[in-house]
């Protein structure tokens, strides 16, 4: 017997790499509330060469300008993955466990 076809459902291979199911809807879901550890930041080792910025994979982290030079992240959707941390050549990152 044939399964029936799901309309608007669509194989994960069929769409398009970084796909999100309603461009904008992360935005209104802060995600950051169920990491375990979060990245803290020592201002005295950054050399605010933005490895930080490029390789986080939930783009939370904001460039604070030339003048402060260093990146910020929005801990409001930090998922703790701590990839900025292992990719921070001068380990100016550390996770810390999250305080409940």
């Amino acid at each position: 017997m044939k399964k029936p076809k799901s309309e608007g459902v669509q194989k994960a291979g069929d769409l398009p790499l970084g796909f999100t199911a309603q461009p904008g809807s992360t935005v209104a879901f802060k995600t950051g509330d169920w990491r375990s550890v979060r990245p803290v930041l020592d201002k005295e080792k950054c050399v605010y060469c933005g490895f930080c910025y490029y390789y986080c994979p939930d783009g939370t982290y904001e460039d604070m300008g030339k003048d402060e030079k260093w990146y910020k992240v929005d801990l409001n959707f930090c998922k703790g993955c701590g990839i900025c941390a292992q990719e921070c050549p001068k380990k100016a990152i550390t996770m810390t466990l999250e305080e409940v």
